[in-house]
């Protein structure tokens, strides 16, 4: 638990990369992360674009207005929610979440650094047209990922007296 727990403590969002390719077995292992999310009655209710080339990522990267993070990714992968899969949007949309969720933890495992961009979805049908994406498939995000280039990240959350309670909403936690 203390190994889970440390790598999800030191993930942080990477919006800078080297040039470096990001090797296909590295990639499987991204999506084999993804893959297995939880998702309600198993409908596994995702699609993965895998971008590498690098007219695509430029193309993608006028479509938000964090074209410099998309332009730097050697890698991106298109999540999408398979419309067909669905049975509750609410649902769906979160095993989308932690299906991105393992996939930002397995970059961050295996070395990569992974920015899960979700402003991008403004530009939605721009992305779905490149991308050759039907109108069965919602585009949930873009993660841009790469070997992170150097650089001090860092984060805070809230402490867990703020955001939690004891059975009801006017009982602190602790």
């Amino acid at each position: 638990m203390k190994d889970i727990l440390k790598l999800i403590r030191s993930r942080r969002s990477v919006r800078e990369f080297e040039a470096d390719e990001v090797t296909g077995s590295m990639v499987d292992d991204l999506l084999e992360a993804a893959r297995w999310a939880p998702s309600g009655l198993n409908n596994q209710p995702w699609k993965f674009i895998v971008v590498k080339d690098a007219s695509t990522i430029k193309e993608i990267s006028c479509h938000t207005k964090y074209k410099h993070v998309i332009a730097g990714a050697p890698l991106l992968i298109a999540v999408y929610l398979d419309k067909d899969k669905m049975y509750n949007y609410m649902k769906d949309v979160q095993a989308i979440g932690a299906c991105i969720q393992n996939m930002l933890l397995v970059a961050h495992d295996k070395g990569l650094g992974a920015v899960w961009i979700g402003e991008i979805l403004n530009r939605a049908g721009e992305v779905d047209e490149i991308l050759g994406a039907g109108r069965m498939l919602e585009l949930m995000a873009v993660v841009a990922i790469g070997h992170p280039a150097p650089g001090k990240r860092t984060s805070s959350r809230e402490p867990i007296s703020k955001v939690t309670f004891l059975e009801n909403i006017n009982t602190p936690y602790k």
